[in-house]
Order: structure tokens, then sequence, then C-alpha cells
């Protein structure tokens, strides 16, 4: 998949935002700005060998905001024609004159705007055919339904490739924007033995497709992981430490990014009110926002207003030092932004020794959570209950799978109580960190 597959270039994109703030800036508004984007891509699957679906999807739109003073309207569109703009553009300036004024409204400071952004390597188009696409889905699933003669079905296997590019532009004067990829393979199998069923999967990702771990290597471990859930049990309700497999643990961090963002901390809906410079994780742990590495998954030059992103500690030595901040709810709080309007970036979080066998060792006797299901974190409270399966441990080995139980705690106990992070990071998200060991949750069952 090539440049060439997207219909407007960057300097059509440029022109474009420039008619939507010149007619904004000339009909009444006093601030305006708008994102223009385009996507592209294309995912294979297949079922048994078989192709099961081809999709392709190719969507394009521009969103427009506008402020008279200080409120605020939005629209947007998909007709990126300038007529169309110029009609959005009008839209928003209506909604703005019958909204209420809202003093924390308005564009990035000026001053945090990004002046040069980086070049972070973040477009690898990937020219591939829908042929070639299926042969790696195939070859995918059958390494998966090759492991073992009780993986009797399957979900499928699927290739996908995605491509974009944006261009930001605001009446400040700010017009610039990137182009990035992510590409995927995946695939799920099903199991059976003596009358019971389980299913697991695995999957590679990455921006660059020549980076994606092999077919065979990624149907493998889905192979693997479906065999070792056959026959699992229920356990007796009782209190004991807990392994967070690494790819679950990426949520344990996603529930914390969510609990220091701004919006819930100006609306009050968090349980880490006010924790900046107070110890909310064990002293051992740090979290690093590490947005400019080349290449990566969630690295950035700025946010979705065009302000800077910069590489900072969010969590030291278990001290919470910086929150997630857009210009909106940096106001509300009376801070300033942190680059962080659309999300958190990249981050790195701290890990020991200990691959995920030897936290197991550490362990001793509990539980391996390699599932999780269901929503359960309550972010005024803390409270954390979630449907779960994985594997009972004993004397630092897996003994038996479990099935059907569930974890609770409260993340504030959860996260001073984390007793280790392993060095198998998972690469694959945005959050990297390893597996996670808690000292204790409980466990409900039977």
């Amino acid at each position: 998949m090539s440049s060439s597959q997207f219909s407007y270039t960057r300097d059509q994109f440029a022109a474009l935002s420039q008619i939507v703030i010149d007619h904004a800036m000339k009909n009444g508004a006093t601030a305006a700005d708008t994102e223009i984007s385009e996507g592209v891509g294309q995912n294979v699957s297949v079922r048994k060998g078989e192709i099961e679906t081809i999709e392709y999807n190719k969507d394009k739109g521009a969103g427009v905001t506008v402020y008279i003073g200080q409120r605020r309207g939005h629209a947007s569109t998909s007709d990126l024609t300038a007529a169309a703009l110029k009609s959005a553009v009008d839209k928003a300036l209506t909604i703005a004159r019958y909204t209420a004024e809202d003093e924390a409204a308005g564009l990035a400071d000026a001053s945090r705007l990004e002046k040069n952004p980086p070049d972070l390597d973040l477009y690898h188009p990937w020219a591939l055919s829908v042929e070639e696409a299926a042969e790696r889905a195939r070859a995918c699933e059958a390494a998966a339904l090759a492991v073992d003669k009780r993986l009797t079905n399957s979900e499928g296997a699927g290739v996908s490739t995605h491509t974009s590019h944006f261009i930001y532009a605001n009446s400040l004067g700010f017009c610039d924007g990137y182009a990035s990829s992510r590409h995927g393979i995946s695939v799920a199998v099903i199991g059976e033995d003596q009358d019971a069923m389980q299913r697991d999967y695995w999957y590679s990702s990455a921006r660059d497709g020549h980076l994606l771990d092999a077919p065979e290597t990624v149907g493998r471990i889905a192979g693997e992981r479906t065999v070792r859930r056959l026959n699992g049990r229920k356990l007796d309700t009782r209190t004991c430490p807990v392994v967070f497999e690494a790819q679950i643990a990426t949520g344990l961090i996603g529930n914390f990014v969510a609990a220091v963002s701004g919006g819930s901390l100006y609306r009050k809906s968090s349980f880490l009110l006010d924790s900046l410079g107070k110890p909310v994780f064990a002293p051992h742990v740090s979290i690093r926002e590490t947005p400019f590495v080349r290449g990566a998954l969630g690295s950035a030059p700025f946010d979705s207003e065009g302000v800077a992103c910069m590489e900072r500690d969010i969590v030291r030595n278990g001290v919470v030092e910086g929150y997630f901040l857009s210009s909106y709810s940096a106001r509300k709080l009376g801070m300033a932004s942190t680059g962080n309007a659309g999300g958190s970036h990249l981050l790195a979080v701290s890990h020991g020794d200990l691959d995920l066998a030897g936290l197991l060792r550490e362990m001793g006797t509990g539980l391996l959570v390699t599932e999780l299901l269901g929503q359960g974190a309550n972010m005024v409270t803390g409270d954390y209950s979630r449907g779960a399966a994985g594997f009972w441990v004993e004397n630092g080995e897996i003994q038996y799978p479990v099935e059907e139980i569930t974890i609770a705690g409260n993340l504030a106990d959860m996260f001073k109580g984390i007793a280790a992070i392993g060095r198998d990071v998972e690469m694959r998200s945005t959050r990297q960190v390893g597996s996670i060991l808690i000292d204790h949750m409980t466990v409900a069952g039977n």
C-alpha cells in the first residue's frame, strides 16, 4: 500500500485547512482550528484455509472547531470540497452562538505549539496483495492447528494493513501533520477435550509490516496458548498473590492513565484526585512518557492540538510526577497542558531482572492471569473486579488451568502492592510493561 493510494497530498490538505480557517475568521470566529485526515486499509481473513472476508476501507473527514470569545462550536464533514468545508464552518459558528461561555475554552497557548516537529519514522506503507495476505493468514492458521490434534476448529486468521495521514491547523498559524501506518497479523483457534472447549489467540502488530513476527510463529503461540487452557478447573474463594501476564498488565497501566487524565480530575471522578507529588505505586515502580521513540506505536511529535510532546517522568519511585492534560483540562485545573490532548503517548514502565518464569517462582503459590473479561474498574472509587482465566501456580510452577473465576481488589491497594515487574515487556502496546506481580488479591470461585 503506497502513498499514491491517498487521494490527497499533504499540500492539498494544508490548502483545505486554510480555507477552513480563513472562512471561520471572516465570518465572526475569534479563533478556529481544524483537523483533516484520510485513511486507507485492507484486511484479509482466512478460516479453515479458505478466504472468508476481504475488506477494504478508505475514509476521509474534517473536524472544525470555532470560538466566538469563550463560546465553542464544532462540526464535521466527510466531504472535503471547499463548499462542504465552508458549510461545516457555518454550522460550527451557529452552534457557538447558542453555546454558553466556558472560561476554559480556546486554542492551545501559542507558546506551547510545536514549531519544529521531528520525523519519528511512523510511516511504512506495505504493498501487500490480497493473495499475499491470504497466504500469510493460511500459514498462520495452519501453524496454530498443527500444534495439537485437540485443536479442532478455528475462528480464523487475519492480516491487516492500514495507513493514514492528517493535517492539523489553527488560527494561531500552526499547520502541520504527518503520515503513519499500522499493520498486523492474528489468529484464534479452538481446542476440545473431554467435551470441554477453550479458545485463545495471538497476534503481532507493528508500524512496519516487515517487522511483524513470522506467521508461523504467531500461529504456534496461539495454538500453544489454547492447548494449555484445556481442562480448566474452578477455584475455591481465597486471597492470594496474582501475576498479570504482560499483555494483561497493560490494562492496569491504562487504569492509572485514566485516573490521572485531565477529564477525570477536573470532574472529580477519579480515585487519584490531588495525587501529584504523592506515592501511588510501590517505591520501585517508575513510568516515563517517551513520545519520541522512532517507529514505535504511541510515538508522536505533537498532540491533537499541536502542543509539543515531551519526554517526562509520570511516576518516579512510586510518586506521581505528572498528569495527562489537554489545554482545556489544564485550564480547568489551573495548570499547563502536558501535550496529551488525545491521550497518553508511549509509556515505558520500569522492570526488574526476572522473566515470567522468574516472577512465578518469586510468587511461589498464587494465580497467573492470562485473560480478563468484562469491564470492572470503577475510576471514582478504584474498586476493581474482573472475570478472569489463567493458571494456578504452586512452588513457582504452573499446576493446572483455571476458569470461571473473578479477581477483585482496589486499584489504590493494587498499585502499592506491586511486588515485582518482569522484563518480559509487552512491545505491541503503547504502554510497554512486563508481567506484574501483586502481593494479594481476592479470587472468587466456588
